[in-house]
């Protein structure tokens, strides 16, 4: 491939696997390099499910090997080390971003600021920057750019911290989804889906099967099937006992690709109590499938047109989002509506568009 560009890019992750954020950076590694810049991975784990492209280095093999103070130590003189060699134009660094010395570190002496750009992927910032804001200016002040994959990420990194180099662009629509394939006759019964991580402090599932209990779909025999793995699996199938729907909440096991399961969904749900840019939505609507969602902050809300594209609901709210999924299913002209909206709603997020404003920042 002819390169039109010889601006080397290093894309610094938490790992290639397990969530939205994760897919979401392979995903941006993909388009630089097919926009044409000399793209290298970094990875802290190894753990490296999604696709990417570009030179990997994993750091993860080495962690693995040894994860003692003198194997941290290690690492971080590997990656300082690949830092200098390649004398990368722009660090994007997409990691969650905890304890203050350890950044201090990376941000003053292995990165350079006027060439680094960090990614905040969810509107729990803390997650990403110090919560304590003198601390975060000193860490992240001089920084290139703040982006934000969300509008209202961007705004809080602006209002809140003072940030006057934050930006907002958002995650894209991933059209490298696998050939749909046939099922089997019993997965074509109708159903709702949830797919995700299976954390209620963050995802709320809670929250989705009591709404779903007190919906009219149980009765009408469609079912909930819920798509993931985490640490609340077996405390959420007993919410589905105590609610006597065993039989109506089906669990599914983690897919990386759970584009089959998606596509036969009647529409998909989301109950988080915040989140960045969800990638969940973009996926459900981009293959043509409507959405459920709450409020919550933030991206819902910049993606969902209520009664366009789904059905938009006040956060912990189990009676109104009981009702919008009885509604979205029993109002055919409006699933219909939505379900025929899904794809050209989410068009303004394709890759063209959201590489054009990468390379806006990197050219």
């Amino acid at each position: 491939m002819i390169k039109r560009n010889n601006k080397k890019v290093c894309i610094v992750v938490s790992s290639l696997a397990g969530g939205g954020a994760e897919r979401s950076s392979g995903l941006l590694s993909i388009m630089l390099y097919d926009a044409g810049f000399d793209v290298h991975v970094v990875s802290v784990l190894n753990n490296i499910d999604f696709p990417y492209k570009g030179e990997l280095l994993n750091l993860g093999l080495l962690k693995d090997k040894d994860d003692s103070v003198f194997g941290r130590w290690h690492r971080l003189r590997v990656f300082n080390s690949y830092l200098k060699q390649y004398n990368f134009d722009y660090v994007i660094d997409n990691r969650t971003r905890i304890g203050f010395v350890k950044e201090f570190i990376i941000s003053k002496f292995l990165y350079t600021p006027r060439q680094t750009i960090y990614c905040v992927r969810n509107f729990k910032v803390n997650l990403y920057i110090n919560s304590n804001k003198f601390l975060s200016k000193i860490l992240y002040g001089n920084a290139y750019k703040m982006v934000g994959v969300s509008k209202g990420i961007y705004e809080r990194l602006m209002e809140e911290y003072g940030f006057s180099n934050a930006i907002a662009i958002h995650n894209p629509v991933d059209k490298r989804s696998d050939v749909i394939k046939e099922v089997e006759n019993d997965s074509l019964k109708e159903y709702i889906l949830f797919f995700g991580r299976l954390d209620d402090e963050h995802k709320n599932v809670s929250l989705l099967i009591e709404g779903y209990a007190g919906s009219s779909l149980p009765e009408k025999g469609v079912k909930l099937k819920i798509l993931g793995e985490g640490p609340d699996l077996e405390k959420l199938k007993l919410k589905a006992e105590d609610y006597g729907l065993s039989n109506n909440i089906e669990f599914l096991p983690y897919l990386v690709n759970p584009q089959d399961v998606i596509t036969h969904a009647l529409f998909t749900v989301l109950t988080s109590r915040y989140e960045g840019f969800p990638r969940s939505i973009l996926e459900s609507l981009s293959l043509g499938v409507p959405v459920v969602s709450v409020d919550c902050k933030s991206g819902p809300n910049e993606i969902i047109k209520n009664g366009c594209n789904g059905i938009l609901v006040e956060n912990h709210n189990p009676k109104k989002l009981a009702d919008a999924i009885s509604r979205l299913y029993e109002n055919k002209e409006l699933y219909l509506n939505c379900k025929n909206n899904s794809i050209s709603s989410v068009v303004s997020f394709s890759e063209a568009n959201i590489v054009q404003k990468w390379e806006a920042i990197l050219n």
